[in-house]
């Protein structure tokens, strides 16, 4: 058997947005290495990644000896991190889930739009008023989800400078355990202090619901922290990426870029752009992770109950099975099936958020400003892959 490949593998050279060519000359069920040389099973197949993240034969618990950790941080962190709706399995993730679930829900983020179109267009035209070129992602990508995560949370937007950088460093691929620990302590800090405030006061925000939770003994004072992080920290990154990329990978097919200028009135369609675009560009480029608590026989392989495994979520997104044609950007495509957000009981809370974060974003920004263009030949637009999600560290505009 040839050596299991290193993942996170690097991204397509020809388009950095396609996974990485060993991810589509691997096996349905093969092996890869990771950070600490164990080599856990890699899923790649769309079908076989519905029926495996709603098995009860594989564990999110990620403090279970084996389980192919996403970083030596994150490794180092795991025992002492309390259960949330990320680490558990039913039915105490249900509990968790359902704690923080509410404000997350279709009709409630639904009810958020014109609030979240205002803030959009606030950005646009300032960045409008502004120099040009400009980077999007200072201007728009980045402020757009944190300042509608940090209404949503009740968390102060003045204070976005210290959380996001605290972010980077828990999530960062590069970051050492002791580095990753002060990140993830300051924040703790930083959140408890504010849910203290919160419970003593309450406002209209998740975090005064969690802290009414937490005066009923529905949930511990540690368990609305650790939640509060997880949310505010999953909440800007990944829109933020998405916003930027989406917003590069139109640029570089400007046949659908028109096609959604043209159509940017209708509904129906820029909610299926958004649904094309999070499977073309899969921004969660460090899998899922589980551990099999029970032998499970897949293609003619046994995963042995304490093997890790790893569902590789671009090679769902590009399984041609699935997505013909995979590698054509289609905003056409019925691609709501992706599994960007995940798939199973454990699929991304605030998938309902993105969708209409995205929604209003792809359907505005290039009606407003039809010249839009790079700045720099795309060679130069430099990608950030350190974090558990991929993006841009700039992305500079004209228009």
């Amino acid at each position: 058997m040839p050596e299991a490949p290193y993942y996170p593998m690097q991204r397509d050279a020809r388009c950095p947005f396609a996974p990485a060519p060993e991810v589509r000359d691997m096996p349905p069920v093969g092996k890869v290495r990771i950070w600490d040389g164990s080599t856990p099973w890699f899923i790649t197949r769309h079908a076989d990644q519905r029926a495996l993240l709603n098995d009860p034969r594989l564990s999110i618990q990620e403090k279970r000896p084996g389980y192919p950790h996403m970083t030596k941080a994150r490794a180092a962190m795991a025992p002492h991190i309390p259960d949330l709706i990320t680490n558990t399995d039913p039915p105490e993730h249900t509990r968790l889930r359902r704690t923080v679930n509410a404000p997350f829900m279709v009709k409630r983020v639904e009810a958020l739009r014109p609030r979240i179109q205002e803030t959009f267009d606030g950005l646009v035209d300032d960045m409008l008023a502004g120099p040009r070129p400009a980077d999007l992602v200072a201007a728009i990508g980045l402020p757009v989800p944190t300042l509608v995560i940090t209404q949503i949370l009740g968390v102060p937007y003045a204070d976005h400078e210290f959380f996001q950088a605290a972010s980077r460093r828990a999530i960062s691929h590069d970051t050492d355990p002791e580095e990753g620990e002060r990140a993830g302590q300051g924040l703790g800090e930083y959140l408890s202090a504010l849910l203290t405030r919160k419970i003593a006061d309450p406002q209209d925000d998740v975090m005064s619901e969690m802290g009414a939770r937490v005066s009923a003994g529905e949930m511990t004072f540690a368990e609305a922290v650790t939640m509060a992080s997880a949310i505010l920290i999953a909440g800007h990154e990944t829109s933020a990426s998405m916003i930027s990329l989406g917003t590069l990978a139109l640029l570089r097919n400007p046949d659908q870029l028109a096609l959604l200028r043209e159509r940017s009135d209708d509904a129906r369609f820029v909610a299926n752009a958004a649904e094309e675009l999070l499977r073309y560009l899969t921004i969660v480029h460090s899998g899922i992770r589980r551990i099999a608590v029970e032998d499970i026989e897949l293609h003619g392989v046994t995963i042995r109950a304490g093997d890790g495994v790893v569902f590789e979520l671009a090679g769902a997104n590009y399984d041609p099975a699935e997505f013909p044609e995979p590698d054509r950007l289609d905003l056409t495509r019925p691609a709501r099936s992706h599994h960007a957000f995940g798939y199973g009981a454990h699929q991304c809370l605030g998938q309902s958020l993105a969708r209409v974060e995205l929604q209003v974003v792809y359907g505005t920004l290039y009606r407003r400003i039809p010249t839009l263009a790079l700045a720099v030949p795309f060679e130069q637009v430099e990608f950030a892959m350190e974090g558990v999600a991929y993006g841009l560290r700039s992305l500079p505009v004209t228009w």
